[in-house]
């Protein structure tokens, strides 16, 4: 299938790994030039820039400047078309909510909420300049499904997604969509990596990590994690002007670890 996004220029942050490094891929697959934003870039977001489709530029989302300095690399080359709002980060607070702190908050609404604020915010003024635009950002299972093992991240969530549906209402009437994605657990290192949830809480409970991530598959009804690319896949089509008329929609690929309508 054409998605027509050949020639587009999007911004993606988070671009160096995870569900970040396989949007990035795919849309430079589909003919995308990517602005790609990170603290630092990963080999394999390297590797992608030598094809010439992916630029990276070094971005800490914490520093609000530097959501300019990423949004203003793609003015440079010509506009925003598309913004994935993608960076986050999770951390199992095992010793529950009383075990959370002021900075743990701070840390969770700055990666998970105020990130995306900040480039959307930079974003949207070329957007409504050009009269059009999409803005996808990953959200997560956890927004309607909180977890208090990561009760930080699901409000936190929860609060970026109620963000994205208002983003809809109001630009709207400039031709600008905005939609999230709410994935489940990932195979990325987020979940399965060396310091992720599944170890984390395998070195919490003296349980093998395997067995953590074995567990969390099988509430599932796939009995499987989703997969990075298929995430990536679902959010270039969701770029697309085939999704031209799905807006302030959450869009879930859990493997219907929700049960509830």
């Amino acid at each position: 299938m054409d998605l027509q996004l050949t020639g587009k220029i999007a911004v993606v942050t988070g671009a160096s790994r995870g569900i970040g490094l396989a949007i990035t891929r795919a849309l430079a697959r589909e003919g995308v030039e990517v602005i790609a934003g990170a603290r630092t870039a990963s080999d394999e977001l390297t590797a992608l820039g030598a094809g010439g489709r992916v630029h990276f530029v070094p971005a800490d989302l914490a520093v609000p400047a530097d959501a300019v300095k990423l949004v203003d690399a793609a003015v440079e080359r010509g506009g925003v078309d598309i913004l994935v709002n993608n960076v986050g980060a999770v951390t199992p607070r095992l010793d529950g909510f009383l075990g959370v702190t002021d900075e743990q908050w701070q840390s969770s609404l700055t990666l998970n909420l105020m990130a995306a604020v900040r480039v959307t915010r930079a974003a949207l003024p070329t957007m409504i300049a050009a009269g059009h635009g999409v803005i996808v950002t990953t959200s997560s299972v956890n927004a309607r499904l909180p977890d208090p093992t990561v009760i930080d991240y699901s409000a936190a969530k929860a609060a970026l997604s109620s963000f994205c549906k208002s983003l809809s209402k109001e630009f709207g009437p400039h031709h600008i969509r905005s939609v999230t994605v709410s994935p489940g657990p990932v195979a990325t290192d987020l979940w399965l990596g060396s310091g992720g949830v599944a170890a984390t809480v395998a070195r919490s409970s003296g349980a093998d990590p395997d067995d953590v991530a074995a567990r969390a598959a099988a509430e599932s009804v796939t009995g499987r994690f989703t997969r990075p690319d298929e995430v990536a896949d679902l959010v270039c089509f969701l770029a697309s002007d085939l999704a031209a008329n799905i807006t302030g929609a959450d869009v879930t690929i859990d493997g219907g670890l929700i049960s509830t309508i």
